[in-house]
């Protein structure tokens, strides 16, 4: 029986509808990635989900009893509450009470007996409520997410306030979890660690992230909000990716045969061969029909057109520290960094919130002086700076402005084009483009500052955060832009996907001030560094081993069984690649998804099931191969 059932849902805020006879169900244990374009109706539909917003026509059907709790995707002003606090608002009655408590016995170390009395008396009330519960789950909440009870919301920074908002959702065990980019301002460890936690989350997940490792590790279903429509896919990202591409094609193909047989019926009725004549009129009504489903058609959002400007070359040093130390305030931000960056490297930079990324940038532009050490910087290096603030955008000034300053047009590569037009290469339509900022989404303000940094010439392009709120085909188009830029690239950022496909290598911030350096993407510094980390231990291990007594090394020989195996495995393998190769065919048939969900899920576990024997079959050759 399904949790929770979307039926023909209907919702508009404008001329054109967010949802448009949308259908969602949501079963137990699921846990759905919901993608689409920036603007698509994604958080509406979370809010009407939770009950939040009303449709205007259709029905959401909930299950008797059941418990929705959702994180938004901008954190609320707490200031004055601590972590505690917020995390025991998610059980609602009983929050104040527990708080209360929690406050009293921090207070009961001072001997003081109005403390002592008012701590007895809370005692009291949380037994007499049953709320013992309740302050368990907190606790354990608060150590599962690594939060601070006692701090302050005002004292933390971005990525703890969104983890005490998580836990303010999962406290109250919900059968939903309705999570709006949770990956917002996390570092890469919190995220790895909010991914934990989701998984082990016993009830039904559906998420909104532009994350795409995120969504690869967490999603057991993709649903795709398209036009005012829900595309549900089951599997996983992989899966979703050939299966839209798939469908995408199909529909381009049906709208071009359609539009030829429009043409088709226009040029006869220009042609005007007895039209008015009873026999035809049908045709005449089937055109006039014909050009009504042509203007209904909702368009698929156009993409990006981004280009950045190159500026001359730069020298071949870009910058190059020695020995660099930096302290604020007596704090040591950076120890010892020895680093070299020349022209055409792309380097990554990681590390968590607040360990001082920015700073490292602004020391390598020379905008910073270290305490000691030294940082030469290169020739001829014209810099374009993507601010994760956006601090470069005025917030009371329009979109237009922003970007051309009152002028009408803005220079594009040495070449004058109007600001509206350059504007709708980033998907801001006319009307849009007089908009103070303030009222912009955050996906927008992005696409704002691209379209703003993309004007300056540059050979050196530092990026500061610049996939928050981005969708993933402005993700895709951006990754591609970055591979032709034939400059210097320096990238601080969370996304792992992203910086696997951008980076050559990575500065990484490992605690303490102390940075590693390492050839290749995130992926490949995350083995290397565990590589380091459990190769000592191993040598350890070996030398405190005694030794055993060297025997006469004898050669190992197949035995009978595993030759006869070594001759049928062939064979094996065979019968399974072709199998598998029957299975994908039947999955990318047009009718495959009217099949039951059962059927569908059931298909795709035997394909996971026949890659798995596959790869053991031909694992099993070559070690028999190699003993032969």
């Amino acid at each position: 029986m399904p949790l929770l059932n979307l039926t023909n849902a209907f919702l508009a805020f404008g001329h054109t509808p967010l949802l448009d006879g949308a259908e969602l169900m949501l079963d137990k244990g699921e846990r759905v990635g919901l993608v689409g374009r920036n603007g698509a109706g994604k958080s509406t539909l979370l809010k009407v989900v939770s009950g939040e917003l009303a449709l205007d026509s259709g029905e959401v059907w909930r299950r008797d009893g059941l418990r929705m709790a959702m994180l938004a995707q901008e954190v609320p002003e707490l200031a004055s509450s601590t972590l505690f606090e917020v995390v025991a608002a998610g059980l609602g009655d009983h929050a104040r009470l527990l708080s209360d408590y929690h406050d009293a016995s921090q207070n009961i170390a001072s001997g003081d007996e109005a403390a002592l009395a008012r701590f007895a008396e809370l005692q009291q009330k949380v037994e007499a409520s049953g709320a013992w519960d309740g302050s368990q789950k907190i606790e354990a909440t608060l150590s599962r997410l690594g939060l601070d009870a006692d701090k302050r919301m005002d004292e933390c920074s971005g990525g703890v306030r969104r983890r005490a908002m998580l836990g303010q959702a999962l406290v109250g065990d919900p059968d939903i979890l309705l999570l709006d980019e949770p990956t917002n301002h996390l570092d890469i460890a919190a995220i790895e660690a909010l991914e934990q936690s989701l998984l082990e989350f016993n009830g039904a997940l559906l998420f909104i992230s532009h994350d795409r490792a995120l969504i690869e590790r967490l999603a057991t279903r993709i649903v795709e909000l398209d036009r005012g429509m829900l595309r549900s896919f089951p599997g996983d990202f992989a899966q979703y990716l050939r299966r839209r591409e798939e469908l995408d094609k199909a529909e381009d193909e049906a709208a071009r045969q359609f539009d030829k047989k429009l043409a088709q019926e226009e040029a006869w009725i220009r042609e005007g061969i007895k039209a008015r004549r009873t026999r035809n009129e049908g045709r005449v009504r089937r055109l006039e029909q014909m050009r009504k489903e042509r203007g209904e058609r909702r368009q698929r959002q156009g993409n990006v057109s981004m280009s950045i400007t190159t500026e001359e070359r730069s020298g071949k040093l870009v910058a190059e520290a020695e020995h660099v130390f930096f302290e604020y305030d007596g704090t040591p931000i950076i120890r010892d960094l020895t680093t070299r960056v020349v022209r055409g490297d792309r380097v990554g930079i990681i590390g968590p919130n607040g360990c001082g990324k920015s700073t490292l940038v602004k020391l390598l532009l020379g905008e910073l002086q270290p305490s000691s050490g030294s940082i030469e910087l290169g020739t001829r290096l014209e810099v374009a700076y993507f601010d994760q603030e956006r601090a470069q955008l005025d917030p009371n000034a329009s979109v237009r402005d922003n970007l051309a300053h009152g002028s009408d047009q803005v220079d594009v590569g040495g070449r004058s084009r109007h600001v509206i037009s350059y504007l709708s290469d980033f998907l801001f339509p006319s009307a849009r483009v007089h908009s103070p900022v303030s009222t912009l989404s955050g996906g927008e303000r992005n696409r704002l500052l691209l379209a703003r940094l993309f004007l300056k010439p540059a050979n050196l392009l530092v990026l500061d955060e610049p996939t928050n709120d981005l969708d993933m085909e402005t993700l895709d188009l951006l990754e591609a832009l970055l591979a032709d830029f034939d400059g210097t690239l320096l990238l601080v950022s969370h996304d792992r996907s992203f910086l696997d496909r951008t980076v050559t290598s990575v500065l990484a911030f490992t605690g303490d001030g102390h940075i590693d350096e390492h050839v290749g993407g995130y992926t490949d510094y995350v083995a290397w560094r565990h590589a380091r980390q459990v190769q000592p231990t191993e040598s350890r291990q070996q030398e405190e081993t005694p030794k055993p007594q060297q025997e006469k090394k004898r050669e190992r020989r197949l035995g009978y069984k595993e030759k006869r195996e070594l001759e049928a495995l062939p064979e094996r393998i065979e019968s399974l690649e072709a199998e598998l190769e029957a299975l994908q065919q039947e999955t990318a048939s047009p009718d495959f998804y009217e099949k039951s969900q059962a059927d569908v899920s059931a298909q795709f576990e035997r394909m996971a099931d026949v890659e798995r024997e596959l790869t053991e079959a031909y694992e099993r050759w070559s070690a028999l191969e190699a003993l032969l």
